[in-house]
């Protein structure tokens, strides 16, 4: 085997996005004053490595299917996590509430830039201004014990909304001439039909058989119960693909069914198993080739790019902030203002967004970078300002309680 040429081949970039993935967690807990998430880490390492930079590492089909899938993994994580005995009600409702007034103060702010001449069409701007990065603050709201309390639970379900929302209109917008709205909409239909089908026939065609065989290779090498659930993700990803929506609303559908069958303390392991596929492998990927696909040369070769990156930071907080105020019988006004930091952190939805947008020549190069780099400029800040501001928040707080059914890993 000549091993110089499989080191030029795929090997080579695996290495050194495996070497970025362990690198940034341990930088992050280097004692500086001012602590960089490791999914920032991951992202900016990603750009140093990146074609434009070193050039060790280049986007060949072997790590852009890596990415896709890491991207996929990361919106299945944020279903799962969604917990509907929890979310329904107020937080659901406030969730929608805020996300409608989100996505009309993001077409104006978005008109108004295309009115001044920095951005062209402005819709698709628009809806990637009203997303959140839930499945990136995920690890954040799990490490600072967010997700039981309210505070979590509200900001998990405005996340939620933030990264399904986006996605539906993008979804439902026609963005070339053989699509209509109507036809789009029924696609959609169709997709939730099929969605529907597959979490109906999950919940209530368990065989006792079958169940106790899942239960058994948890914690053989088979691992079925995390096969299944990739087969569950991959079969919903292709149905949207063959639909011709976004892959990432099959992922998050595969999660939700996921999440409402694989609920309460024993299925706590298969949870545990996921998350170390997922966080400990694939997800990284997604970030570190974020990073490596990030147009530098485009960000830094304009001025109007440049000067949109504060602008589009500005407007993610004012977006996605300003909706809060809907929350004020809910939460004081310190932990009303956390909210509105960790809601306007974005990135996942924005990166797929800015790709149809350049890819339908709906937004130029340029911008695409501006807007990523704002979205990771947000990941980077927004959360650290979220923390500090819920500081000692929770003491006393109360926790909101677990649906109690019968839960099946």
């Amino acid at each position: 085997m000549d091993w110089s040429q499989l080191m030029d081949g795929h090997q080579h970039p695996i290495l050194v996005i495996a070497l970025i993935a362990v690198l940034a967690p341990l930088i992050s807990e280097l004692p500086f004053r001012f602590r960089l998430p490791s999914v920032v880490l991951e992202i900016v390492l990603g750009i140093v490595v990146g074609p434009q930079v070193l050039n060790l590492v280049r986007v060949e089909a072997v790590v852009d299917a890596l990415w896709t899938v890491g991207l996929c993994f990361l919106f299945l994580m944020a279903g799962i996590e969604i917990d509907f005995s929890r979310l329904r009600g107020r937080p659901i409702q406030l969730a929608t509430g805020g996300w409608v007034l989100s996505l009309a103060l993001g077409i104006g702010g978005a008109l108004l830039l295309n009115v001044v001449g920095l951005i062209g069409p402005p819709f698709l701007i628009a809806v990637a201004l009203t997303t959140t990065a839930i499945g990136a603050l995920l690890p954040i709201l799990r490490d600072t014990g967010e997700l039981p309390r309210k505070f979590g639970v509200l900001t998990l379900a405005a996340g939620a909304v933030g990264e399904f929302g986006p996605l539906l209109l993008l979804s439902l917008l026609p963005l070339s001439v053989e699509q209509s709205v109507e036809n789009n909409a029924l696609i959609v239909v169709a997709f939730a039909v099929v969605a529907v089908l597959a979490a109906a026939a999950t919940l209530r065609v368990q065989p006792p058989r079958f169940v106790a065989m899942l239960k058994r290779h948890m914690y053989r090498s088979s691992q079925l119960p995390v096969r299944v659930a990739v087969l569950l993700m991959a079969a919903l990803v292709v149905v949207a693909a063959e639909l011709g929506l976004e892959l990432l609303i099959g992922a998050f559908a595969a999660g939700l069914i996921i999440g409402m069958v694989a609920r309460g303390e024993e299925s706590e392991p298969f949870h545990h198993k996921l998350d170390g596929l997922g966080f400990g492998f694939l997800i990284p990927i997604f970030f570190v080739v974020t990073g490596v696909k990030f147009d530098l040369n485009a960000l830094i070769g304009s001025t109007k790019s440049l000067l949109c990156v504060p602008l589009f930071l500005g407007l993610f907080l004012l977006v996605r902030g300003l909706p809060v105020l809907l929350y004020r019988r809910e939460l004081g006004g310190r932990d009303r203002l956390a909210l509105a930091f960790y809601s306007a952190s974005a990135l996942p939805v924005v990166v797929a967004i800015t790709q149809v947008g350049v890819e339908t020549k709906q937004i130029e190069p340029g911008i695409a970078a501006a807007l990523v780099g704002a979205g990771m400029i947000s990941l980077l800040l927004f959360p650290q300002i979220a923390m500090t501001l819920r500081a000692h928040s929770h003491v006393g707080e109360e926790i909101v309680p677990d649906a109690q059914h019968d839960p099946t890993p």
